[in-house]
């Protein structure tokens, strides 16, 4: 009877028992799913902070009850630094000369030469007609024959009054007639002659010829073409065949750099190296970008284009000097400092001038000695006047 009732009980309300466990069991999971959250949250935080903290030891407390953080410090010592400065220019031709028409000009008859091709000194590189200059010159030779015909009869005159004059049959007014007479046949030769000669110079200037030795860069001009004083050269070309890379550096760089330093240059494009030495450094820097001129001097080669980008390398020099990574050095409205650990294990900030940049770390050309405890990291969560526990990591190379 009763095992009956408890049947009709739970039978009365079968779905209301099964709700509930079910309620039940999702609340479990859902509990135990925040705390396995929570533990997985809480060991990525302690392994974020191993790894950040960079193998540091931690804090230790102090007598006084407050933690001492602990730091890393280097004692730098001073080592010879040699840097490079890194530079992009384009390249060039060291004396470029532009040859074009020095005379009065005319139509080009035939061109001698070719860009690429190497000219000596007054080699012929272009011929311009000269039929109208060829007549005036023979003209002008006819006409030194004329006055020259002029100054020997004004001489015969003189010569034959000269006899006659003893005589009786000349007076000297004569004589002094004729003898200027043959003085003005005399110059009016000699203006001929100088007439004819300029002719000449005239007409040689019509072959344009190369200056100097080099190598023909560029050609503006074909047969058939007129051509006049003045206007874009004919030609340029490089004397010697020399070339430059005109570097362009800023002029923290520049100010260091000093004729004959050597570089190396890479033509954009090419694997080829080559050596350059400067020879001339910008006297100005330009307002707008803060850069100059490092003009760096190169032999010819046939991989060297002028007007091609390069890249360079160019020799800074050494310096004897305390060397730090970059991580212990910091910068404000008042420059560059770091902060090292004095005898006390307190913190004191120390500005600093800094120098050459290489790959095993900065320069410190003002400010230390190389003795001191340098904190290598860190640095900016500590302030000036705090105690710290210094750990050192090393010597500084």
């Amino acid at each position: 009877m009763n095992y009956e009732a408890k049947v009709a009980d739970l039978s009365g309300a079968p779905g209301m028992l099964v709700e509930e466990v079910e309620i039940e069991t999702r609340q479990t999971r859902r509990r135990r799913l925040v705390i396995a959250a929570a533990i997985v949250l809480a060991l990525l935080i302690g392994g974020a902070l191993l790894y950040y903290g960079g193998g540091e030891e931690a804090p230790f407390p102090a007598s006084d009850g407050q933690q001492v953080p602990t730091v890393t410090v280097v004692a730098p010592g001073r080592a010879t630094v040699a840097g490079t400065i890194s530079a992009t220019g384009t390249l060039a031709a060291r004396r470029e000369m532009p040859v074009g028409v020095v005379g009065e000009g005319g139509r080009v008859v035939s061109v001698l030469v070719e860009p690429g091709q190497w000219v000596r000194a007054g080699q012929a590189l272009l011929v311009i007609d000269r039929s109208v200059q060829t007549q005036q010159a023979q003209s002008s030779a006819a006409q030194i024959e004329v006055a020259r015909a002029d100054a020997e009869l004004a001489q015969a005159n003189l010569d034959r009054a000269l006899q006659l004059v003893d005589r009786g049959f000349i007076s000297k007014a004569d004589v002094d007639r004729l003898t200027a007479t043959r003085d003005g046949a005399r110059a009016r030769l000699r203006v001929a002659e100088a007439q004819y000669r300029e002719l000449l110079a005239r007409n040689a200037r019509l072959n344009i010829v190369a200056p100097a030795a080099g190598l023909v860069l560029e050609r503006n001009v074909e047969p058939g073409q007129v051509v006049g004083a003045g206007g874009t050269p004919l030609f340029t070309i490089a004397r010697g065949g020399e070339m430059e890379a005109l570097f362009d550096v800023n002029e923290d760089d520049l100010a260091v750099l000093t004729v004959g330093r050597t570089a190396t240059v890479t033509p954009v494009g090419s694997d080829k190296t080559f050596s350059c030495q400067i020879w001339q450094i910008a006297p100005v820097i330009d307002a707008q970008d803060r850069q100059g001129i490092a003009r760096c001097a190169m032999p010819y080669d046939p991989a060297l284009r002028p007007g091609g980008f390069v890249s360079g390398d160019i020799a800074r020099g050494t310096v004897v000097a305390p060397r730090l990574p970059e991580s212990a050095i910091q910068t404000d409205e008042q420059g560059s400092f770091v902060k090292i650990v004095g005898s006390d294990n307190r913190v004191v900030r120390r500005n600093v001038r800094t120098g050459i940049v290489t790959d095993e770390g900065i320069a410190i050309v003002a400010g230390l000695e190389g003795t001191e405890r340098v904190i290598t990291r860190a640095g900016g969560f500590v302030n000036e006047g705090d105690k710290v526990n210094p750990v050192v990591s090393g010597a500084g190379r």
